[in-house]
């Protein structure tokens, strides 16, 4: 009996230790599967912090790449008016220059340094167009002084018959546009009258450039006649496509109703654009270049601005403000 009580105090004790040792491995085990779930949530939560962050760093990138203003790609184009800051260049002082400043383009103003007037022969003309095609910069027009506001008939008739002498120069050289004007309203004529002359004389020399390829490009320029409204007029009188406006940067342009207003009349209509320099303030070109873009114009903005002893330095500091003001630097 004696043999069979501690095999019995065995048995129960072995059959103690297996329940002792099961329930030790349940707990083992339980520890295991929290400190799993601990890491499980603590590794998810960082994954979730880390795709939040980087969520969140995508966001601000993709809005720190918005324009704030600019709704289309710019296609506009940067030249220069050789009146004044070119005056006293020759063609080749052009091409360096407007090369070197990154410029894209020029319009020759007439009776300036670089000679190119309708008195050259034909292998002059030749040689004016090859130079240019040949080089980075486009010759993208000629610019003019002939106005058609006088009350003076034969005066009229005469500019009217040297414009068309300049359209063919254009032609010959490459040139695809000629700059016009008016240069005010004779005080002694009532306005209308002026308007509706200026207005059949382009028409008349619109359709003489259509016949020749070669657009025309209508100033908003003089006193009183600079006045957007009147300028509008002018291109409803025409009524020609190859008709539209050079915008001048006026400060008449704010004038009225104001320069969203203004600008408006005319955004379907610009051609080119004359712009000063871009430091004045007292100017909106920010709205400008906005409305331009808005509008799709894809014409060339031009620095209309005074000559310089370090012109190059000048058109580089022009260019870099005209970019800044579009959001493109």
């Amino acid at each position: 009996m004696r043999d069979a009580g501690y095999w019995m105090l065995d048995t129960g004790f072995m059959r103690h230790r297996f329940f002792c040792s099961l329930a030790s491995t349940w707990l083992l085990w339980c520890e295991h599967m929290k400190t799993r779930r601990r890491d499980f949530l603590k590794r998810s939560g960082f994954i979730l912090g880390v795709a939040g962050l980087s969520n969140g760093l995508s966001l601000a990138a993709t809005a720190s790449k918005q324009p704030s203003f600019i709704v289309r790609s710019s296609k506009m184009k940067l030249g220069i008016v050789t009146y004044n800051i070119a005056k006293d260049w020759d063609i080749a002082t052009i091409i360096k220059n407007c090369t070197e400043a990154k410029f894209q383009g020029v319009e020759l103003r007439t009776s300036h340094a670089h000679h190119v007037e309708v008195g050259l022969s034909k292998e002059q003309r030749e040689e004016v167009k090859k130079r240019f095609q040949d080089s980075p910069v486009e010759l993208m027009g000629l610019g003019s002084a002939f106005d058609y506001h006088t009350p003076d008939q034969t005066k009229l008739r005469a500019d009217i018959a040297s414009t068309k002498e300049y359209i063919i120069l254009a032609h010959d050289v490459g040139a695809p546009g000629v700059k016009v004007r008016p240069n005010g309203l004779p005080s002694e004529v009532p306005k209308e009258k002026t308007l509706e002359q200026i207005g059949k004389s382009l028409r008349e020399i619109a359709e003489f450039g259509a016949e020749h390829g070669i657009q025309i490009r209508l100033e908003v320029h003089g006193k009183d006649s600079s006045h957007v409204p009147n300028i509008k007029t002018m291109l409803d009188i025409a009524d020609h496509k190859n008709a539209g406006a050079c915008w001048n940067c006026n400060q008449t342009d704010l004038e009225g109703e104001g320069f969203e207003h203004n600008f408006g009349l005319l955004k379907n209509k610009i051609f080119t654009v004359h712009m000063r320099d871009l430091y004045l303030d007292e100017y909106p070109f920010r709205k400008l270049l906005a409305g331009l873009n808005e509008s799709g114009f894809s014409g060339y903005c031009l620095a209309e601005i005074p000559e310089s002893k370090d012109p190059v330095r000048v058109l580089q500091y022009f260019r870099s403000l005209w970019l800044a003001y579009q959001n493109l630097l």
